[in-house]
């Protein structure tokens, strides 16, 4: 079909067109990044790339809309107009407060306020986590009404905080987004999901064309508008994709396992859960010699690697035990890479 191919491609066209003009704007409106602090790049550099990720994947969900009906996939779920909506809401919101944040750099407290009603905008919009496949026997598991939003306050809140806390060198972020993009596309295509499978290859298309970018050295940063918007939309096409939350944690595996290491660590030194420091995995790597470019790559075959067997896996009990491992593995990887003495925060 022809949205299929169409679509990514305009938005990697698009991103590629936008991105020089968040450049632009960033440096009109004075948001750029200056060396210093935990702030290791050389050179000044715009950060609010994630206005060109936003805009070329809100004209992408315009074009599911209004392309001829031959050229797109039909949908078999008569709820899927709604959850586009909540879709389009939801990344607009965190895309305009993440702008707010590159402006005027929040506590930690609001965030986690946004992170909060940007998670009870997706419930108000059905995209939430209801039920999960069960490893053990042949029905899914179904979760009470409390436990949902639990569930998926934690999931949204969890997928933003590991992007906007992953986007510390230039392009790890969006390079681990590009996997997740391509892993639930391959993913909704196998399963017969074509229409809703036009939103993950959007998102794809316009990571890579941003990736041009940001990759390192970085022209650009995505900022909190780039990182908001990207956590709140791969969390939301995780569900929208059937509540593929296995699938997500695989391919994000490195990332989550850091972000949790490093809550852990900071609440066993009696630091601020929101301080920033620079204990995390891609800093610690950078500490030992590693250049960005040998991270984002390694990342990216981590990422990949366990996205691969994400869609071999031919069951739940598979995807379970590659979970396992994952852990074991992404363990000892933060284990090599942490210091031997306390770091402290700069």
């Amino acid at each position: 079909m022809p949205g299929l191919v169409l679509i990514p491609v305009v938005t990697f066209i698009l991103a590629l067109i936008l991105t020089p003009i968040s450049i632009r704007l960033a440096r009109r409106w004075g948001l750029l990044d200056t060396p210093g602090g935990r702030r290791q790049h050389h050179d000044t550099v715009p950060r609010i790339g994630g206005i060109a990720l936003y805009g070329s994947f809100v004209v992408a969900m315009a074009l599911t809309r209004w392309l001829p009906a031959a050229w797109l996939p039909t949908s078999s779920d008569p709820k899927e107009a709604q959850r586009w909506l909540g879709l389009l809401v939801g990344i607009t919101f965190v895309a305009l407060f993440g702008l707010l944040d590159d402006r005027f750099e929040f506590g930690p407290w609001p965030q986690y306020g946004a992170q909060l009603g940007a998670a009870v905008i997706s419930i108000v919009f059905i995209i939430f986590i209801e039920r999960v496949n069960n490893p053990f026997g042949p029905t899914p598991i179904i979760f009470p009404p409390l436990l949902i939003w639990l569930l998926t306050i934690f999931w949204f809140m969890g997928a933003m905080n590991t992007i906007n806390w992953l986007d510390g060198i230039d392009g790890l972020a969006t390079t681990v987004a590009v996997i997740v993009a391509l892993v639930l596309a391959v993913h909704m295509l196998r399963t017969g999901q074509q229409s809703v499978a036009l939103l993950a290859l959007a998102l794809l298309g316009s990571a890579l064309g941003f990736l041009v970018f940001n990759f390192p050295p970085a022209r650009v940063f995505m900022g909190s508008v780039g990182a908001y918007f990207l956590g709140y939309a791969l969390a939301a096409l995780g569900l929208i994709a059937g509540a593929r939350v296995a699938t997500v944690l695989l391919v994000m595996g490195l990332p989550v396992l850091d972000v949790a290491w490093l809550i852990f660590w900071r609440w066993r030194h009696g630091r601020p859960l929101g301080q920033g420091d620079r204990n995390h995995l891609h800093f610690r790597l950078l500490a030992k010699g590693f250049s960005e470019r040998q991270i984002v790559l390694g990342y990216g075959t981590f990422c990949m690697l366990f996205g691969l067997i994400s869609l071999m896996a031919a069951s739940t009990l598979a995807k379970v035990s590659a979970l396992l491992a994952l852990l074991a593995l992404g363990a000892f990887v933060i284990w090599w890479a942490s210091p031997r003495t306390e770091t402290q925060p700069k």
